[in-house]
Formats: C-alpha cells, sequence, structure tokens
C-alpha cells in the first residue's frame, strides 16, 4: 500500500485565530472551571473525593497489600519453615538469608536457626509467600515499613518474624 506525503507550502499565512491560540485556550479554561464548579457543587454534597488529610486521617490501605513478612507457627508454637531455602531461591532481591538445622526426630526433617530478610532490600513482590511449600511465611501483617537513611540497619530476624501477628491468627491451617 503506498503513501502520499502531503507538505504545506511555507508561504500560506495562518489565520489570525490559529496564530493567537486563542480559541484554544478558552476552550482550556472553559474545561478547568467546568471541573472548578463540578468540585464546588460536591463539595456542598459532602461527597469529597479522594482527599484525605493525611496526618490526621490515616489512608485506607487496601485489603491485598504486602506487608512487612511474619513466620507461621506450628500448633505447637514452633516454626512451620523446613528451611528448604524455596523462599531464598525465589527471592529476586537475594534479601532472605536462611541456616537450617536437623531437628532430631521425625515429622520434621529441619528447622531454621536463623532467618533474616534485609526488610531495606526487599521490593515486596510476594514471590516468597507464592514459593513456600509449607505456607510458613505471608506478608499479609500490613505494616508498610519506614524509610531508613543508612542501610542495613532493617533486618527482620526470626524472633521479630515469629511475633510480627498484632491481630492476625499465628498458626497456620496448612495440611503439611
Amino acid at each position: 500500500m503506498a503513501t502520499r506525503v502531503v507538505t504545506t507550502p511555507l508561504n500560506v499565512k495562518a489565520s489570525v485565530r490559529e496564530r493567537t491560540y486563542l480559541f484554544e485556550v478558552v476552550h482550556g479554561l472553559g474545561i478547568t472551571i467546568s471541573h472548578f464548579l463540578k468540585n464546588i457543587a460536591d463539595l456542598r454534597k459532602n461527597k469529597v473525593g479522594m482527599t484525605y488529610q493525611w496526618p490526621e486521617e490515616a489512608t485506607p490501605l487496601p485489603a491485598n497489600l504486602r506487608g512487612e513478612h511474619r513466620l507461621m507457627h506450628r500448633p505447637d508454637g514452633t516454626p512451620r519453615c523446613v528451611a528448604c531455602n524455596c523462599c531464598a531461591t525465589a527471592c529476586p532481591a537475594n534479601c532472605i538469608e536462611i541456616t537450617g538445622a536437623d531437628t532430631g526426630h521425625d515429622g520434621v526433617e529441619k528447622f531454621p536457626v536463623r532467618f533474616d530478610i534485609d526488610i531495606l532490600q526487599c521490593v515486596y513482590c510476594g514471590l516468597c509467600v507464592e514459593a513456600c511449600p509449607c505456607d510458613a511465611i505471608r506478608m499479609d501483617t500490613g505494616k508498610i515499613t519506614a524509610a531508613y537513611y543508612e542501610g542495613p540497619i532493617k533486618i527482620l530476624d526470626i524472633d521479630y518474624l515469629m511475633q510480627n501477628h498484632e491481630g492476625k491468627n499465628p498458626i497456620s491451617e496448612a495440611i503439611y
């Protein structure tokens, strides 16, 4: 399919309306004024949009927000983690370090002696949660990590991860 290139001659003068852009400016102001009047009408009807008075009023967080990590418990209080390193392998930021040890009894072969997450490197992708075959790690705490100027000072250890439940059930109902 052939196309045709059309060039306008340079000696053709544009009209005054085209040169001053007056019509476009008035049209843009009309749109701005209509939005302003609509917002004033909504304000009078107490239908204020998505504006939150932030420090005083907290912004509601979505239910599926990926917050800080937590380790799930077995019914006897031990961690569900079997130190298989699936979560550390799946992590694109390489922020999870696990050191496992042998339990010495049947049922559970290994348990984590050390489970550290460098939260400053974490990208909150949730791949560690998806990779875990035991439902041992979750990111449903609803906590948002604060910003830090120095690192690595925010490393979540196994003690913090086992206690990071705040209103959630720490015992996993998984089969494994």
